[in-house]
């Protein structure tokens, strides 16, 4: 795992030279936003100038970083439950044929079911607080942890589990030297996935079921028709996201995806 870790690190000016093409899309993108400003004017879409000019503001303001942090705390709590559920019970719905076919219907009723719903039901049962918020995330992303840890444990070839067995391994030894590395690479990206899923529902439960975090100021600057409040809200959302994903989880999860292959 050092060694995982230290080739990341060597790798990191390749991959941030790589992303160029990421950076070329993003100024793409905010050239057609420029025109959009310029077809229908700054109440349905502010300049891009005016926006950052407002996300400038905001960010002096003490009392918005509060907000930031608010939502980063639900998001993470919320992510890190469905991280930990999710990724025990799909190992054993993967070693376990039985625990595999009692766990199906249950994580079919959480796909299918909208997030919407869940924080309707949530609202309910827990009132307009953190509690609602984080059971949200978790709802929303746990289906998707547990699904790349049961296909990790699923897809280990048998050849190696006998190997390890004629060679009466310890369990530990077992599972962090020969099962580890191909779990890993099915695990990892799913846990990517579910934290740009937890980053979503995070706001959306904030916008309907609480008074704090990002989600309540982007409900504040809708009633008031504060759109380039409502833009800069969008924007610190996304680079949050942008940057957890890209700059921090991308590097790795490419190298898991050298493992699997």
């Amino acid at each position: 795992m050092f060694k995982f870790i230290v080739k990341i690190i060597k790798d990191f000016p390749a991959y941030l030279w790589s992303g160029l093409g990421s950076v070329a899309s993003i100024l793409l993108f905010v050239a057609f936003w420029d025109m959009g400003n310029q077809l229908y004017g700054n109440l349905v879409l502010p300049a891009p100038l005016e926006t950052f000019e407002t996300l400038s503001l905001m960010l002096q303001d003490s009392s918005v970083w509060d907000e930031i942090n608010i939502t980063l705390y639900r998001a993470f709590v919320g992510f890190f439950v469905s991280l930990a559920l999710g990724t025990v019970l799909g190992l054993l719905a993967g070693f376990f044929a039985t625990t595999s076919m009692m766990s199906r219907p249950i994580v079919t009723i959480l796909v299918g079911m909208p997030p919407i719903a869940w924080i309707v039901l949530a609202m309910i049962w827990f009132g307009m607080g953190d509690q609602t918020v984080i059971f949200t995330v978790v709802v929303a992303a746990f289906p998707i942890v547990f699904v790349g840890a049961l296909q990790g444990a699923r897809t280990l070839d048998d050849e190696l589990k006998q190997m390890a067995d004629s060679f009466n391994l310890p369990m530990s030894m077992k599972f962090f030297d020969v099962y580890f590395p191909h779990i890993f690479s099915y695990v990892f990206p799913a846990w990517v996935s579910g934290l740009g899923m937890a980053w979503k529902i995070v706001v959306m439960a904030e916008l309907l079921a609480t008074s704090d975090g990002i989600g309540a100021l982007l409900a504040v600057s809708r009633s008031q028709l504060d759109t380039p409040t409502a833009l800069a809200l969008v924007v610190i959302m996304i680079g949050s996201l942008m940057f957890i994903e890209y700059i921090i989880l991308e590097p790795i999860k490419r190298e898991v995806e050298l493992w699997r292959n």
